[in-house]
């Protein structure tokens, strides 16, 4: 299946929300007022902002889904590492320079400055959160709710990717979602995600619709995602920023988004095809891992020594952190990311050699100008089987 280019567009929008929301609420500016304090009306519909989260789980679903099909377990993982890691490890070091070079000082902030070198070593590892370390940036939490999100889906990989089994597997995590509500034990809470399992779960649905065609079966469960979900942004709007943030906005754009994503499914956005968007897709994830603490250190700067007024800098920020973004989406993910990715694979493939049941792959030529190469699994006992992947290939939208 091809690229989605819309997609890619929503997915930079709901960073640049977040980025929105990060530098125009909590945290004290000038070093004694908060954003609201120079931007009254703006920051009560910024706040807002934080959903752009919700909408990544959605967009990560909904891209999973598509991009797991036909992949094997081994597959799948190297895919995900070689996406998640050397971005992630880049935008630690420059994060971490620049904070130590130039530190934001005086109000509240909230980030965690003080690291020990284990701190900073578990942060490599991006299970710091579990773990009980401080992150080397506050957005980092919502990294480990998507290795937690790919732990699970690597359950239905591991059997193989079908309608049926993804059905399944979200009405099973769906139940699992609501039932830990009333029991209430962490390490249930962990593993099924109440607050976020209908984003995901909602995301691989509307690609089942995208892949299969729209059923009262899907129709029905997206329904129930959707209740699931305005459900549980009542806990999410209980912010304090200072004042009271409203339930209907929240819904409003979470209703939006769901549209939004009906219409892609159904193919309604397909003509827009913009290569400019794709290109803006596959900046999204280094930008969300480098604005937060690098935008609080341009804006600090800006308000208390150049003098410049906020609704010019937040604006201007939020452009100028595309170019670092850019920068590691160049330099590193496509130099890097590849390359990680043939390494872990011939981990894989030694491990395939040497495990009796699990055949090794066979790359032979290519049968066309617009396939994969087609995948002999070399018989492993007396049933010789045959496995073709010359026409799924690795349908991504904004790299994932």
């Amino acid at each position: 299946m091809r690229r989605i280019p819309v997609l890619d567009a929503l997915r930079l929008l709901a960073a640049l929300a977040v980025a929105l929301y990060h530098y125009t609420t909590f945290w004290a500016v000038d070093g004694t007022h908060s954003p609201a304090h120079y931007l009254p009306s703006a920051s009560r519909v910024t706040v807002y902002g934080f959903l752009g989260v919700e909408v990544f789980f959605m967009i990560s679903g909904f891209v999973i889904g598509m991009s797991s099909w036909g992949k094997r377990l081994g597959d799948y993982a190297a895919s995900r590492v070689a996406r998640l890691y050397p971005a992630y490890w880049v935008c630690i070091a420059i994060t971490l320079a620049l904070t130590t070079l130039l530190p934001v000082k005086g109000g509240w902030i909230p980030v965690y400055d003080s690291f020990t070198w284990v701190d900073i070593g578990l942060n490599l590892t991006m299970l710091q959160h579990p773990l009980g370390a401080p992150s080397v940036d506050n957005v980092y939490w919502t990294l480990w709710t998507e290795l937690r999100f790919y732990l699970l889906w690597a359950l239905v990989v591991g059997r193989g990717v079908t309608y049926r089994r993804a059905v399944l597997f979200c009405v099973a995590w769906m139940t699992a979602a609501v039932l830990a509500v009333p029991i209430a034990n962490p390490v249930v809470t962990m593993l099924t995600m109440p607050e976020y399992a209908g984003y995901f779960c909602a995301g691989i649905l509307f690609y089942l619709v995208r892949r299969f065609g729209p059923s009262p079966l899907l129709w029905a469960m997206l329904g129930f995602t959707w209740l699931i979900n305005l459900h549980s942004l009542n806990d999410r709007v209980q912010l304090n920023p200072g004042w009271d943030v409203p339930l209907w906005p929240a819904v409003l754009i979470i209703s939006l988004v769901y549209l939004v994503l009906i219409a892609i499914a159904l193919g309604g956005a397909d003509r827009i095809d913009w290569r400019w968007l794709t290109v803006a897709g596959a900046l999204t994830y280094p930008y969300y891992l480098l604005h937060q603490r690098i935008g609080y250190i341009l804006l600090r700067h800006g308000v208390v020594d150049a003098g410049l007024p906020l609704e010019f800098l937040v604006p201007a920020t939020m452009a100028l952190m595309l170019i670092p973004a850019w920068l590691v989406h160049r330099f590193v993910e496509r130099r890097f990311g590849p390359a990680l990715r043939s390494a872990l694979l011939r981990g894989v493939d030694e491990i395939r050699r040497h495990h009796p049941d699990e055949p090794a792959r066979v790359a032979l030529p290519r049968t066309g100008t617009h396939h994969e190469p087609m995948t002999v699994v070399a018989p492993t006992d007396a049933r010789r089987t045959l496995v073709t992947a010359a026409a799924v290939p690795d349908a991504r939208s904004g790299g994932d």
